[in-house]
């Protein structure tokens, strides 16, 4: 919560109490799940590790040849700041590694994709993952399910279908590749063309789509009979080029094989679906109950929890949904005025890790979220949390201070706020109170209104009751 306390040991915004007070959920230990075992005759996590590094392999050697001929950082890499490879460059590539262009640029975008490189703008970087390639098969697993998650990605759409039935069987497929799981064995496509359309029906009912005939003029009669004749052969006609796209993007990936009308999973595909399926069932056994709380609800009951059992409940939550909204929801909730859940919310974004960069980025010019963000970014680029605050310039540093001691303020208790003081970097009192008059935060009277009232030494309340009147009267 602060700049200047580690995460593990940050500020508690709850009573102290002994341990035999302690709520339910906090102090008793829950009985452990026993540790899910993958379907049987699933590879082992080393052999797992070894079929993802070769179906990454032709990526990895494009990223590779970025990070040692272009350097990490290096601007010359993308052309348009939307991670596309310059032509110069991919030319320049594919002499060096006895490539076509267009291999190149493909194996760039798997390589994207995995998060063996990250692209901010128009410059380049390599990834963690890039790193440990060699050394940590978790690390490369991780890779190949990124890749797996962004299988619409891979492979273009097709031009001719329209954008909306798209993403309605990109929604689907989650339950198509489930079936698939289940079956452990090829399944016809028939069959998964079958199980589309009805999933895309549903979809289509959720939202209380109700199909109309296009002629408003037509007799009311025979336009039902002759939707009800042809809905489900039309629906097939148009769903069908899309499950292909589906199921050779997902091949493209590694993720399944296709022939003779049948689709397979592959070791891997087998392995990450099932994987999903386990978080799913995780995700159902939230640890405090707020799995289908919106983000700030879900921040508000964490609030009590301990570290421990707070990331363990955002990782529920975040299992229970799609990253990219999930990531939205907390950055709303932060940019609210509870400073305690804008503390939270960064909090839970660590648990979300590399996807939720490009939004924490792109926050970074947002006053009220800036320093969070950047404490976030530091972290992520692999600094020290115990070092991170030395990223934020010292007016950064007491905005956040100040924020800190609203959230106290607001859900703590007088003994904490009187500890917060002593975290702050300013040497003096009257040190500090100059610096928090001139960061101008909203909150700036209530923080030292607050600690006036809190703190016992009477000459040091007297003057910050002076330092909040002068900020109240903008003397």
């Amino acid at each position: 919560m602060t700049s200047r306390i580690p995460r593990d040991s940050r500020l508690r915004l709850v009573r102290p109490r002994p341990l035999a007070a302690a709520p339910t959920a906090v102090n008793q230990r829950r009985p452990r799940r026993p540790a899910p075992r993958p379907p049987e005759g699933t590879p082992a996590p080393a052999e797992l590790a070894r079929m993802a590094r070769s179906g990454l392999a032709a990526a990895a050697r494009v990223a590779h040849w970025a990070d040692s001929v272009l350097g990490p950082g290096g601007d010359a890499a993308t052309a348009d700041g939307k991670a596309t490879l310059s032509d110069t460059t991919a030319e320049r590539a594919a002499r060096d590694l006895a490539l076509t262009p267009d291999q190149v640029r493909h194996d760039w975008d798997t390589a994207r994709l995995a998060g063996l490189v990250e692209v901010h703008g128009a410059s380049a970087r390599p990834g963690w993952r890039l790193r440990a390639w060699n050394r940590d098969d978790s690390a490369v697993l991780r890779g190949w399910v990124a890749l797996f998650d962004a299988w619409s990605l891979a492979t273009p759409e097709p031009a001719e279908e329209e954008p909306a039935a798209v993403a309605e069987v990109v929604s689907a497929m989650p339950q198509v590749l489930s079936f698939l799981q289940l079956s452990a064995g090829p399944v016809p496509v028939d069959q998964l063309l079958d199980l589309l359309r009805q999933r895309v029906t549903e979809l289509r009912t959720e939202r209380c789509e109700i199909p109309y005939a296009a002629d408003a003029t037509a007799p009311a009669t025979p336009v039902a009979e002759a939707d009800a004749d042809s809905a489900e052969p039309a629906q097939d006609a148009e769903l069908a080029p899309l499950l292909d796209w589906a199921l050779h993007a997902l091949a493209s990936v590694g993720a399944l094989t296709c022939g003779d009308g049948q689709a397979t999973l592959t070791p891997l595909g087998n392995w990450a679906v099932w994987v999903k399926l386990e978080q799913i069932c995780v995700a159902a056994q939230s640890p405090a109950g707020n799995i289908e709380q919106a983000a700030e609800d879900m921040l508000r009951g964490c609030a009590q929890l301990r570290p421990n059992a707070a990331r363990a409940e955002y990782r529920a939550w975040l299992a229970a949904r799609p990253v990219g909204s999930a990531v939205t929801e907390l950055l709303v909730a932060a940019r609210g005025e509870d400073a305690l859940l804008r503390g939270l919310a960064f909090e839970a974004l660590r648990v979300v890790g590399a996807p939720a960069e490009p939004d924490v980025r792109a926050v970074v010019e947002v006053s009220t979220l800036r320093p969070y963000a950047l404490l976030w970014l530091a972290e992520h680029d692999g600094v020290d949390p115990e070092d991170a605050h030395e990223v934020l310039t010292r007016e950064e540093a007491t905005w956040l201070w100040v924020d800190t001691a609203a959230a106290v303020a607001d859900h703590g208790e007088a003994p904490m706020l009187v500890r917060h003081l002593e975290s702050a970097l300013q040497p003096t009192v009257p040190a500090l109170l100059a610096e928090v008059r001139a960061v101008g935060h909203p909150r700036t009277v209530q923080v030292l209104v607050a600690l006036a009232a809190a703190h016992p030494d009477p000459a040091l309340a007297k003057a910050v009751r002076r330092a909040a009147f002068q900020v109240h009267t903008g003397g």
